[in-house]
């Protein structure tokens, strides 16, 4: 395996140009193909949810059902598979996963390479259906209407199932690099606390997805050859499908959350200047909520017709998720206390994390509660919950570790009033545009609908009004970027005085990562090499 990283720097180090991009074994490379791959995705999914927050902002309908459904099924399938799920394992753990542990690159080059090429291809026949009917499931796909819609749904689970084996190469990357790669001195309990996030995900990844793959080829088969396994009309059940789906869609949450666990957790510590409060906790943490997201599916299906004691099962494990959850937030907090807090840009979106996160857990604690869940169940109670999660826990910190880390990926810094400017922004706007749906989805509003009653008009201006902003602050970030690439001062090895392995090296790192392979003396955050 290190033989094979080896090699992949005598043949491919000094090439330049489109073509050494897309045939690079380079690490580094391949994270800042996912980020611009990813950034494309997150505006094209960015752009159908402005569609649908503006069909949305009077009962008058804009578009047709159809067209509405269409939109609503893109930016929920796009944003899912080809954003969140591949944020920031595929961006940041690729480009920071080595680094972190003192290894000159992953395990498999190639096998890292071929998961970028399966996302993109993936992405690629997922977009073609636009144009042969296009899709109007929702990203769920349930059935029996998936099976019987004209859409061409086969191709959008097509695209889906190829997507899946670059989720699956990835994690298998990570597992074995983290297993093989670690740099002298480093065991598994002086790792960062980014690369244990990304361990546990690797096994998620490698664990769940190939359900996920099982679930969408049956879907497929039944389609096309009328085999009888979801559809009532066939003999099949459609509830098995949900079970199916939700067994890897679950767990597909933390695949989401948990990096950006790992992302605050290396924001806190460098802009506090303290250790981490309770190293081992949040470790044990991290991996109790990979656990039992694996057993918690259910409470998705709780007016499926599910047993009393299954509902009952399901909404005690929910909220036990709760647990390591808050252990992770009380080390946050304790290692803030008496810290000398640098107000940043990427600390900023720390604090950000913390709060929206807060609200999207509580609001899922709700939820596993069944007679709460029933009366919110498809309601737009539930897309505020789940937007607080995704949006405001993985994008906002995503968006704080690129602000954190961009000046050892590309030695410049970024303005620090444009950070702050996009932070404020983007947090702001995302609470005006979620939190009304809060009270809509209590005062009885169903998500999925393009149109809707005269009373719910006020709250759905004000939510739309809030996406705007959203977009301008991710705008601001792209601007931001783009300025620092050209013009910005560069940075210095280590502009925020962190302690982990990535900031012992040059900025940007070089082609070998380490001109010396570090060796590890200190304690976690506490290095010496």
């Amino acid at each position: 395996m290190a033989h094979d990283s080896q090699v992949s720097y005598l043949k491919y180090g000094n090439q330049t140009g489109l073509w050494s991009w897309l045939t690079t074994l380079d690490h580094k490379k391949i994270g800042i193909m996912y980020f611009i791959s990813i950034f494309i995705f997150f505006f094209i999914g960015g752009m159908f949810a402005l569609l649908m927050r503006l069909e949305l902002l009077h009962p008058e309908p804009l578009f047709s059902a159809d067209q509405y459904n269409q939109m609503m099924t893109y930016h929920g399938a796009i944003m899912t598979f080809m954003v969140i799920i591949p944020g920031v394992p595929a961006f940041l753990g690729n480009f920071l996963l080595p680094l972190m542990i003192g290894a000159k690159d992953v395990a498999f080059p190639r096998v890292n390479l071929m998961s970028w090429y399966c996302l993109m291809i993936g992405a690629a026949i997922s977009f073609a259906t636009i144009f042969f009917g296009g899709v109007d499931t929702g990203w769920t796909f349930y059935t029996p209407y998936s099976l019987e819609t004209s859409g061409n749904t086969i191709m959008m689970v097509l695209g889906a199932f190829v997507m899946g084996f670059s989720s699956i190469l990835t994690g298998v990357n990570f597992i074995v690099t983290i297993h093989r790669l670690r740099a002298p001195g480093m065991g598994f309990f002086q790792m960062p606390l980014m690369v244990w996030a990304l361990y546990s995900t690797a096994i998620i990844q490698v664990v769940a997805t190939p359900v996920l793959a099982i679930t969408l080829l049956l879907l497929a088969l039944e389609k096309v050859f009328g085999v009888g396994i979801f559809d009532p009309k066939l003999g099949g059940d459609p509830v098995l499908f949900q079970h199916y789906f939700w067994f890897y869609s679950h767990p597909a949450v933390y695949i989401m959350i948990l990096p950006s666990m790992g992302i605050i957790s290396e924001l806190i510590t460098t802009f506090s200047r303290k250790i981490i409060f309770g190293y081992r906790a949040i470790v044990y943490s991290t991996f109790g909520i990979a656990s039992v997201s694996f057993f918690v599916w259910g409470h998705h299906m709780f007016v499926s017709g599910q047993s009393y004691w299954t509902g009952w099962i399901f909404s005690l494990l929910t909220m036990l998720v709760g647990v390591p959850t808050a252990i992770k937030a009380f080390n946050w907090v304790a290692t803030m206390y008496r810290g000398s807090i640098s107000f940043k840009a990427p600390m900023l979106f720390a604090f950000g994390y913390l709060f929206l996160f807060s609200i999207g857990g509580i609001t899922g604690i709700y939820l596993a509660v069944i007679p709460i869940d029933v009366h919110f169940h498809d309601t737009y109670f539930v897309v505020a919950h789940f937007h607080y999660v995704m949006v405001g826990g993985t994008l906002l910190a995503l968006t704080g570790g690129l602000y954190y880390w961009f000046p050892k990926m590309f030695g410049k810094i970024c303005s620090e009033l444009g950070s702050q400017i996009s932070f404020f922004l983007i947090f702001v706007g995302f609470n005006v545009t979620f939190f009304p749906q809060f009270v809509l989805g209590h005062m009885g509003m169903p998500r999925r609908y393009h149109t809707y009653l005269p009373e719910f008009e006020t709250l759905n201006i004000i939510s739309t009004v809030g996406s705007w902003m959203i977009a301008s602050g991710f705008f601001v970030t792209l601007g931001v970027v783009i300025y620092a690439l050209l013009k910005g001062p560069k940075s210095g090895d280590n502009p925020w005085g962190g302690t982990t392995l990535e900031w012992k090296t040059s900025s940007p790192p070089p082609h070998e990562n380490f001109e010396t392979i570090p060796t590890v003396t200190g304690g976690p955050y506490e290095y010496g090499s």
